[in-house]
């Protein structure tokens, strides 16, 4: 009935208890995911949810997401800037088209929130390291060397966020 928002929640109070330190946590999801990502971390101050960063990958920030209900565009404003985004989107992604990641990252940018948008070659499966089979109409992980290729291009993006 929440939307996934509860469970979603749960699991942030899941990460902070494993979390070391005062560094924060750094917080990736993949389509739907970055959407919800975006919302949590766009809520992150009334949340009292300690992000360090936020990593975006294909993000499908045209729906609203679970935690607020609306779309992230529609949260921004300016003055209110917070955690650093990356956003990682392929250029061949049939599934969330690239420019809802190009808009969501200039809207950042107009309320001086800081965003970094990378644009991969790569489709909406190959992003997050994954396949899609069309017999069984569910992603699995990937397999061929290009798509693996980009996976681990993703993963230097994610790991270079701890250093920033």
């Amino acid at each position: 009935p929440d939307g996934g928002r509860g469970e979603l929640l749960r699991s942030v109070d899941f990460a902070r208890s494993c979390a070391e330190g005062d560094h924060g946590i750094v917080l990736v999801g993949w389509s739907l995911g970055g959407a919800a990502a975006a919302g949590l971390t766009l809520a992150a101050a009334r949340l009292d949810v300690p992000l360090a960063h936020t990593v975006c990958l294909a993000g499908a920030f045209m729906v609203a997401d679970p935690i607020s209900g609306h779309r992230a565009t529609e949260q921004l404003s300016a003055g209110r800037a917070g955690t650093p985004f990356t956003l990682l989107h392929g250029v061949h992604d049939d599934v969330v088209p690239l420019a809802a990641g190009r808009e969501f990252a200039a809207r950042l940018r107009e309320v001086g929130w800081p965003v970094d948008l990378r644009e991969l070659s790569a489709d909406h499966a190959t992003i997050a390291g994954a396949a899609y089979d069309r017999v069984a109409e569910r992603f699995g992980p990937a397999t061929d060397e290009p798509a693996l290729r980009v996976a681990e291009e993703v993963a230097g993006e994610i790991a270079a966020t701890f250093a920033r």
